[in-house]
């Protein structure tokens, strides 16, 4: 095996979280009582540029093309690219001139921020059920898996990006010298490129194993990023840290030799960040496989003993991590009777591998848990706000990382 970016041995691994389902690949509701497909989940660095990344990989087709998550459904993701696009259009002067394309658009609730600022906007999304509901909505979406060959199009029909939109989506790219040559043929020469990414240091310190799945090949560092910008002649002008997806990087990028943005000292803070965090040796990354023993065992734990007390356990998002986490502690329906969603391409359909059924916020009321399992526990105050109501028979709060807690309502 060779790194997908460097081209040198792939010799260490970081984590082996074993054979596990693709983790939105959601099973009806009917569906025979036979195994879930299961692949190869192991993650490798580059022991020469330090790139964490999958061993194997799953067709891209297998994973987008029919997609259950909806940018939309989270109020705290509604508030954030709302914030993202007041702080752009202002910092960067975007006017009705100017063109923003997103990469990874999903169903346009970014850039529907920008429409109600008359920004030209054009979305570019794999996921044919996602792209129709953005069209629909009045967002122009392209259904296409982005690439060198895309953007060499677009660009020969004059269409540049003046904002070029990558968020969360970088990683998802297992072709990714072809990804990032596309961003570089994409972007206006005097245009922004805003990636934001899941940064490793926080993955590493808080002991996320569970946003490792098959949908992301990639874990990034700033130092990492840095190098695959410059491959293709990008270089970073700025650099902000984010609270989502419980830590993230947001990097701003232009053409090396013709971009006109002055540089900060945000990159170089987070380089110094990283080195200080011991991200420049490989070993420290094979801290992941320890990190997943102990959440998980947590998290059987307590299940055990909340079933040895009778207690009723629910939980709650069916979001990719949660079906890694459940699966990585072979979790069943005997130990959690259900799992909450609040989105409609969920319900009524069961987790892959565990088969615990997804059903509508309202049936809470009607089970009356004893304890509700915040899966995706990086929004999990919005989650508890949206369920407080479970305090009124006595219910409680259960957040499995980074370290197990109960929390009353």
């Amino acid at each position: 095996m060779t790194c997908r970016f460097c081209g040198a041995a792939l010799t260490l691994t970081a984590c082996d979280l074993g054979r596990q389902p693709l983790a939105n690949a959601l099973v009806p509701m009917d569906a025979p009582a036979q195994p879930d497909a299961r692949y190869p989940l192991r993650v490798m660095v580059c022991t020469s540029c330090r790139l964490l990344q999958l061993a194997e990989t799953v067709d891209p087709a297998a994973l987008f093309c029919d997609y259950s998550y909806i940018s939309a459904i989270s109020s705290v993701w509604r508030a954030h690219v709302e914030a993202f696009a007041v702080m752009i259009a202002q910092r960067f002067a975007l006017g009705p001139k100017d063109l923003v394309i997103e990469i990874g658009s999903n169903d346009g609730t970014l850039l529907r921020s920008f429409l109600r600022r008359g920004v030209r906007c054009l979305g570019i999304d794999p996921a044919a059920n996602i792209a129709a509901a953005a069209r629909d909505s009045g967002i122009p979406t392209l259904t296409e898996f982005f690439g060198a060959d895309v953007a060499a199009r677009l660009a020969a029909q004059g269409q540049h990006a003046d904002l070029l939109v990558a968020n969360n989506v970088l990683a998802h790219a297992p072709a990714l010298a072809d990804f990032v040559q596309g961003l570089a043929t994409l972007l206006a020469p005097a245009g922004v490129l805003s990636i934001e990414v899941p940064h490793v240091l926080t993955m590493l310190r808080d002991r996320q194993f569970d946003t490792i799945y098959h949908e992301h090949v990639f874990y990034f560092s700033a130092r990492t990023l840095q190098s695959v910008l410059q491959s293709v002649g990008l270089a970073i002008f700025d650099v902000q840290t984010l609270p989502t997806h419980g830590g993230s990087l947001r990097v701003l990028a232009q053409h090396a030799d013709t971009g006109c943005h002055p540089s900060t000292t945000g990159l170089t803070d987070i380089l110094a960040a990283e080195e200080n965090a011991g991200l420049g040796d490989p070993a420290r990354y094979t801290s992941l496989a320890d990190d997943a023993a102990r959440v998980t065992t947590e998290l059987r734990s307590f299940l055990s003993r909340a079933r040895a007390e009778g207690a009723c356990v629910a939980a709650y998002g069916a979001a990719a991590k949660g079906t890694m986490l459940l699966n990585c502690a072979d979790i069943g329906a005997d130990q959690i009777a259900c799992i909450a969603d609040a989105s409609p391409l969920k319900q009524g359909r069961r987790i892959p591998g565990c088969r615990l059924p997804i059903v509508a916020p309202d049936h809470l009321g009607r089970l009356r848990p004893d304890f509700l399992l915040i899966l995706p526990w990086n929004i999990a105050d919005e989650i508890m706000a949206a369920t407080a109501f479970i305090g009124e028979w006595g219910g409680r709060f259960v957040i499995p990382s980074p370290t197990l807690r109960i929390v009353s309502p």
